[in-house]
């Protein structure tokens, strides 16, 4: 999955607020989580699909610097969270959303190499993606790599789909809320 420079909050009514799951708090991402997070995300082998190296605590201090600055273009916003989690109090990963305008929404998610195959990463996508929801996003995409079976195991379990569509030689996952005025109330 293609994680992008991504997002703060800035243009748009959707709020990076605290989002709890069963065993998880996404917390707003803060510059002074560069430094767990660095040691978090510091195995090589999570590069395999996305690319690029680790980043060193001052490399991804300064990424974060920027991400919670916000997006320079008024029509995109940052939304980022890192993972913690709630019963060890220690960060384990991140989910972001970029939204365009209000309605769409590209997601994104990575799990530190010891937390991951414990459900935790479709935990996350879930409370992100119930979130935005929430908060009125109909459109929710997601880019996979098509070797990359753990992520698309989790944005399946976030309730996305393949499209069949390929953007940068990964499929694009959707999932297509139904307008507020559609949605059949009991």
């Amino acid at each position: 999955m293609r994680l992008q420079a991504a997002p703060g909050a800035r243009g748009t009514a959707i709020r990076t607020a605290p989002i709890s799951t069963h065993r998880l708090t996404l917390l707003p991402l803060q510059v002074t989580h560069a430094t767990e997070m660095a040691a978090v995300l510091a195995d090589p082998a999570l590069h395999t699909f996305i690319g690029g190296t680790p980043s060193t605590p001052e490399e991804l201090r300064l990424r974060y610097e920027r991400l919670v600055a916000g997006s320079p273009d008024p029509a995109v916003s940052w939304h980022n969270w890192v993972l913690l989690l709630t019963g060890e109090k220690r960060l384990a990963g991140t989910v972001q959303a970029t939204l365009s305008g209000t309605q769409d929404a590209e997601i994104a998610w990575v799990v530190g190499t010891p937390w991951q195959g414990h459900g935790l990463a479709s935990e996350a996508a879930r409370g992100l993606v119930r979130h935005l929801r929430q908060q009125g996003v109909r459109t929710i995409t997601a880019h996979i790599h098509p070797a990359h079976h753990a992520s698309a195991a989790v944005a399946r379990a976030a309730g996305l789909s393949p499209t069949g569509e390929q953007q940068d030689g990964e499929t694009t996952w959707r999932l297509d809320t139904p307008p507020p005025e559609a949605v059949l109330r009991p």
